[in-house]
C-alpha cells in the first residue's frame, strides 16, 4: 500500500471514529434534559459541515433545531482549533433576552482533532429575577455585570450577521467614518470571534460593510499580521 492510500484509510478511520462519538452521545442529549427538566437544552455538534453542526437537540433553550448552523461559540472553538478547550458553567444571554448558564465541552478523536462539541444550556432567567428582588429586599445591590449577548441561529447568515451587528453597534459609526486603525480592530474582533472561520463569511462581511471582497481580505490580513494570534477585544463566552 503506497503513501497515499495509507493515508486515505487513517482519515476514512478518523471518519469513522468520529461518526461512532457522535452516534454514541446522540441518545445522551434526551437522557440529559430528561433529568434536568424543561429548562434545561442539549445541543449535539458536529462542526464537520458547520452551516448544519446540530445533529441532535432536546429542549428549548436557544431555539436550536437539527440542522441548524453552529453560533459564534462554535466559531471560535473552530477557529481555536486544537487549542480549544471545554467552557464550563459560564453565563450569557440570547437575543431575546433569556438569561443563559451553559457548559460547552469538545469532542475530540484519537488525535487530539476537535470536530464536535456537546453543549448544556440552562435557561436561568427566573432564578436571576429572583436573585435581583431578594438582594433588593435584602438591601444589596444588583451585580452591574451584564452577561454577555451570544449569537444563536440556525443557519450560518444570521450568527455573522448578529456578530457584525453588535460590533457595529459598538462602534456607533458607519464604516466610511473609521479610520485605519478602527477598522483593523473591527476585522480583528470579528476574527477573534471566529467569524472567518466559517465559509463565505469574508464574502457575507464585505457585502455589509460595502467594501469589495479584495478590501476585505486585505484588512483581514492586515489585522491578522499586527496581532500574531488574534483575539476578540470584548471577550465573551468561549
Amino acid at each position: 500500500m503506497g503513501g497515499q492510500e495509507r493515508e486515505t484509510a487513517a482519515d476514512s478511520a478518523l471518519e469513522r471514529e468520529r461518526d461512532a462519538i457522535i452516534a454514541a452521545l446522540t441518545p445522551v442529549v434526551d437522557g440529559l434534559v430528561a433529568t434536568f427538566g424543561p429548562l434545561c437544552e442539549v445541543v449535539l455538534h458536529d462542526y464537520r459541515r458547520p452551516e448544519k453542526s446540530v445533529v441532535a437537540v432536546a429542549g428549548s433553550v436557544t431555539g436550536r433545531t437539527v440542522g441548524g448552523a453552529m453560533s459564534e461559540i462554535g466559531m471560535r472553538i473552530v477557529a481555536r482549533g486544537a487549542e480549544a478547550d471545554d467552557d464550563l458553567n459560564y453565563v450569557t444571554r440570547t437575543r431575546t433576552g433569556k438569561l443563559v448558564k451553559a457548559s460547552t465541552m469538545v469532542l475530540r478523536d484519537s488525535t487530539g482533532e476537535v470536530f464536535g462539541a456537546l453543549c448544556v444550556n440552562l435557561d436561568v432567567t427566573a432564578v436571576g429575577e429572583a436573585h435581583a428582588l431578594l438582594g433588593a429586599l435584602a438591601g444589596i445591590g444588583r451585580d452591574s455585570a451584564e452577561a454577555p449577548v451570544t449569537a444563536f441561529g440556525n443557519d450560518i447568515d444570521s450568527v455573522v450577521d448578529a456578530i457584525l451587528d453588535a460590533h457595529q453597534l459598538r462602534q456607533n459609526r458607519g464604516w466610511a467614518e473609521l479610520d485605519r486603525d478602527r477598522r483593523l480592530e473591527l476585522f480583528r474582533g470579528l476574527d477573534g470571534r471566529g467569524v472567518f472561520a466559517v465559509r463565505r463569511a469574508v464574502e457575507q462581511v464585505a457585502a455589509r460593510l460595502g467594501i469589495s471582497r479584495a478590501s476585505a481580505y486585505h484588512y483581514l490580513a492586515q489585522a491578522r499580521a499586527t496581532t500574531g494570534s488574534a483575539s476578540d477585544p470584548d471577550g465573551g463566552p468561549a
